[in-house]
């Protein structure tokens, strides 16, 4: 059976090498589109989706970032149509983040995959064989369906999955699956109740 790369290893889960020539070299040209894309004025939109296409090639229409933002690798996420992120997105994606059609994120959202060991003597940097600094670490994939709003300051942690037309609130730290069309919210986020047609705002005089 043939040798697992390191980014075959990232990408199936399993402990891998972070100081890999080939991811930290994509981390190296995410992170300078990253660079490039906050210092682009808002105002120049032909240049910012120019580096938003070699950011994030698979991404799909209307792909609306505001800015500013940090991505490690940007070439594992898979991002729908229709995708709004207000200030401050964070995307580590050392497994695949998938987005769904029409979704909506607040300011300072977190979406990350990796995960470290628990144990100290486990999860601290060593020297590896070739004599560069390391450490153990893996990740897990993070899957957010279609139609979903991600409000302020959520943190979506690796594993999880976020059912289609849910709604996460403020400060909530995603650590476990979400149904569809729930409301959930919290540190860690927990079910709140199912979204029905009772919520609609048409039933909200006081809006109109």
């Amino acid at each position: 059976m043939p040798k697992m790369s390191e980014e075959e290893k990232m990408l199936s889960g399993k402990i891998y090498d972070g100081s890999d020539e080939k991811l930290y070299s994509r981390r190296l040209v995410a992170h300078e589109l990253c660079r490039q894309f906050n210092i682009t004025p808002e105002s120049d939109f032909e240049k910012r989706s120019q580096i938003i296409d070699k950011l994030f090639p698979h991404h799909g229409k209307n792909c609306f970032i505001q800015g500013p933002l940090q991505v490690d690798y940007g070439s594992y996420s898979y991002i729908g149509n229709n995708f709004y992120c207000n200030f401050n997105l964070t995307i580590l994606d050392s497994c695949p983040i998938t987005i769904g059609d029409n979704a909506f994120l607040g300011p300072n959202v977190s979406i990350v995959t990796p995960i470290h060991p628990f144990l100290a003597k486990e999860r601290n940097t060593y020297v590896n064989e070739k004599g560069k600094i390391t450490d153990k670490e893996y990740a897990a994939p993070i899957v957010i369906e279609g139609n979903n709003w991600i409000a302020s300051n959520v943190t979506i942690c690796g594993g999880v999955t976020i059912g289609e037309g849910s709604v996460i609130g403020a400060g909530s730290v995603v650590i476990r699956d979400i149904p569809k069309n729930s409301l959930a919210a919290g540190n860690p986020c927990r079910v709140i109740r199912e979204l029905t047609e009772q919520d609609s705002i048409y039933l909200k005089s006081k809006l109109f």
